[in-house]
């Protein structure tokens, strides 16, 4: 593995100052009403998946009954 080498900063160039513009920042309540996302999708894809691992459940059980 190579050998880390330390940067030698140089001193001989001054330079100006740097100077920050302050930042600004925009309203919370601004943001928060431009984000507005749509679940129906989801919640039906939601259902729709406890529908089925229910049902896959209920055979389950059905069938240890079944097989005994």
């Amino acid at each position: 593995m190579a050998k880390k080498q330390k940067r030698r900063v140089s001193q001989g160039t001054t330079s100006a100052p740097i100077v920050s513009k302050p930042v600004v920042s925009r309203s919370v309540s601004s943001t928060t009403s431009e984000f507005n996302p749509d679940y129906s999708n989801i919640k039906k894809d939601l259902k729709r998946i406890a529908t089925l691992a229910g049902s896959f459940f209920v055979i389950l059980v059905a069938l240890s009954f079944i097989i005994k």
